[in-house]
């Protein structure tokens, strides 16, 4: 194993080995406190730009599954065809594996991806950096390469536009009710808790002009980075919600986008939210939920018009978890119902959407 050091904006060191691909890259330092899930992770668009942090201390024991595909030609097991974090930071990697479904090493993966991994960070005392300060940029250098110093940027960038798909794919034609989902980035268990509810799925691109579409519903996807970058996805939703009748379910970037369409407006978290267990109630009751969560812009719950309402809270923060139009079937969510990974306590905001459909 190589030396390598990651440096932060702010000068702050931590020096490790890499067990990855061998090459220096940048990009915003984020924290994920989950204990499993990594190849869900990993797969998600949501991480595009991002170095990825796990906090829980042991990081690859139970290897990586085979890249295989449904009949739907959905991944099976990740969540997107590719990797999208540019690397991964770990405490402590495990060569060694052991699961009924794992083919290979994590390790492994990330060379065949050319994705860099470091392990033997203080893990702990990076993110307790990260959650004093706020996530911010950061640069892994190999120590025998000192010269070879990657540089990168996250504020502005439209990383939407670099995972969304580049043209329409149709799922499950002529199944039942049609759905168009805008793609900002969508995980593939998103699909597949749509598809297995018996509705055909049209996916386009983030920046098409899906109102000539005959549709039932439209659903807006997660996505990565700053959704200011996606106004034109934004004047699209504005123009289907003219039609009042027309229901809409949004996650996660789909939430921010919504809220945007609808006049309010969106600011950066400190650190963001991601994790298993962020936990959410929804507004006007007591029911809570605990939630998979992966995001660090959030909808300010000060600008929502008087036709819009929370729908979720955050428990740890107060932060805005969702909105609900008053009147007219359309809501969203900031977490991730189809969790993967993570809790699905709250898939069951997939039926309430599919219910809607056609009435």
């Amino acid at each position: 194993m190589r030396n390598v050091t990651l440096i932060l904006d702010d000068g702050t060191q931590f020096h490790g080995q890499s067990f990855g691909y061998e090459k220096p890259v940048a990009g915003e330092v984020v924290f994920n406190t989950a204990m499993t899930g990594y190849p869900e992770s990993l797969t998600d668009p949501s991480y595009a730009g991002q170095l990825m942090t796990l906090t829980y201390p042991l990081v690859g024991n139970y290897g990586v599954p085979p890249f295989t595909r449904g009949a739907s030609g959905i991944p099976d097991f990740m969540e997107s065809d590719r990797i999208h974090a540019e690397a991964i930071i770990v405490a402590d990697y495990s060569e060694h594996f052991s699961h009924w479904n794992a083919v290979e090493s994590l390790g492994d993966w990330l060379r065949r991806e050319h994705v860099p991994g470091i392990t033997g960070i203080d893990t702990r005392a990076l993110t307790k950096v990260l959650r004093e300060h706020g996530v911010m940029m950061g640069k892994i250098v190999f120590d025998d390469d000192p010269a070879n110093v990657p540089t990168a940027r996250y504020e502005g960038v439209n990383y939407v536009d670099r995972v969304s798909c580049k043209e329409v794919i149709r799922y499950n034609e002529g199944a039942g009710k049609r759905v168009v989902l805008l793609d900002c980035g969508v995980k593939a268990n998103i699909l597949r808790c749509l598809i297995k509810r018996g509705v055909e799925v049209i996916r386009v691109p983030w920046d098409y002009d899906f109102n000539g579409l005959e549709m039932d519903g439209l659903f807006i996807s997660n996505g990565p980075g700053d959704p200011d970058t996606c106004e034109a996805a934004v004047a699209h939703i504005r123009r289907a919600m003219e039609c009042e009748t027309l229901p809409i379910f949004g996650i996660c970037m789909g939430n921010q986008l919504l809220a945007k369409a609808g006049g309010a407006a969106i600011y950066k978290l400190k650190y963001g939210h991601r994790s298993h267990n962020q936990p959410v109630r929804q507004v006007g009751t007591q029911r809570c939920f605990v939630t998979s969560q992966n995001h660090g812009y959030a909808v300010d719950n000060n600008t929502l018009g008087a036709d819009w309402e929370p729908l979720f809270v955050n428990m740890n923060d107060g932060s805005n978890e969702g909105i609900r139009h008053r009147r007219n079937p359309w809501f969203s969510a900031q977490f991730h119902p189809e969790a993967a990974s993570g809790p699905t306590d709250t898939e069951y905001l997939f039926d309430k959407f599919v219910s809607m459909l056609g009435k």
